[in-house]
């Protein structure tokens, strides 16, 4: 009498979805985050199958390309069989979700507004793609949580920040965000976290006069530099930092903490 292999498995994402995984180990997996793109080549080397455009770490990654995060070809996802697709509830649209889903893949979707959460969310997602492999936990995701937990507690006077991430029209970080709490921790707070908008848009001569101590400008989604941002805000000291550092939750954590404190205080006045 033959018998049967072992039943399909179930998990919840981020958001409590539930979804069915196939039986065994996750083998092939396509990602529409640039942050879990780097997150699951370093912890499960050969499981990506496919990840957007615009993933770039870690440098030379040999993987379908599949369009961007906001318009993923999921024709041809599907034609990858993946056995999971990895998304964000920010980052992607939810009409191509529901798209992949209703070609039978599973998509598991993170949620991730704090550090702590994106601890939570990496653990989970990573366990789910390692242990039935055999691989190893992920030692970056440890040494991130031991950096973390070593920064200073914010003072009781943060500096004042405004931080832009898009000009034309100008929007800037609001509440509930990654990037904030971030800030928060390294003893930043950012003036639009009490917004009713995640990243409302705002009138430059508003944040000109929002009373901001410095601008913070990172470097994705829009391109700030030297020449292209500072101008806009003239008086105002200007701290150019790293996107990745600032926005992506993945090995870049281990190291954001410093970089960032770095880019931020080379900005300031030296103390009285």
């Amino acid at each position: 009498m033959a018998t049967e292999g072992p039943a399909p498995r179930t998990a919840v994402d981020d958001q409590g979805t539930p979804l069915v995984l196939p039986r065994g180990p996750i083998r092939r997996v396509v990602s529409l985050v640039p942050s879990l793109t780097e997150a699951i080549a370093v912890s499960a080397p050969g499981v990506l199958v496919g990840a957007t455009d615009w993933c770039s770490h870690p440098a030379g990654l040999d993987v379908d390309r599949i369009g961007g995060t906001k318009n993923p070809d999921t024709t041809r996802i599907a034609a990858l069989r993946p056995d999971l697709v990895v998304a964000n509830e920010e980052e992607n649209r939810a009409p191509d979700l529901e798209a992949l889903r209703a070609a039978g893949i599973p998509v598991w979707v993170t949620e991730v507004r704090t550090l702590d959460q994106a601890f939570r969310s990496l653990d989970r997602l990573l366990t789910l793609l390692t242990k039935d492999s055999g691989l190893p936990r992920p030692q970056w995701l440890d040494d991130a949580r031991d950096a973390w937990a070593d920064v200073p507690p914010p003072p009781d006077r943060p500096h004042r920040a405004v931080v832009p991430i898009w000009r034309r029209p100008w929007m800037v970080v609001g509440r509930d965000t990654f990037a904030g709490d971030l800030l928060r921790r390294l003893g930043f707070h950012q003036l639009y976290a009490d917004h009713d908008e995640r990243y409302p848009a705002i009138p430059i001569d508003r944040l000109r006069a929002s009373g901001a101590d410095l601008v913070v400008l990172p470097d994705e989604p829009y391109r700030f530099t030297a020449t292209d941002g500072p101008e806009a805000f003239p008086g105002l000291p200007a701290a150019l930092v790293s996107g990745r550092h600032l926005t992506w939750y993945g090995p870049s954590l281990a190291e954001a903490a410093t970089l960032l404190t770095q880019q931020l205080q080379a900005t300031l006045p030296p103390p009285d």
